[in-house]
């Protein structure tokens, strides 16, 4: 399984995938909010998108599972 991390941490400003989604190396997935600053997540790897481990608003480490691709 695959999984996409934050990169950083911050609250989890928008999903933009939703489950089934197909997704692209380097296709934004998540968009993290750190200090006013909007911090666009991309995926490194290709899959479908199994499940959404952060919901919008929630506040992730840096190292988190955000979303599971399969």
């Amino acid at each position: 399984m695959k999984q996409v991390t934050a990169t950083m941490a911050g609250n989890v400003w928008k999903v933009v995938v939703q489950v089934g989604d197909k997704v692209e190396v380097g296709q934004e997935v998540v968009i993290l909010e750190s200090m006013k600053m909007e911090i666009p997540i991309e995926a490194e790897a290709e899959g479908t998108v199994k499940s959404i481990q952060k919901p919008e608003g929630e506040f992730v480490n840096e190292g988190d599972v955000l979303i599971e691709l399969e």
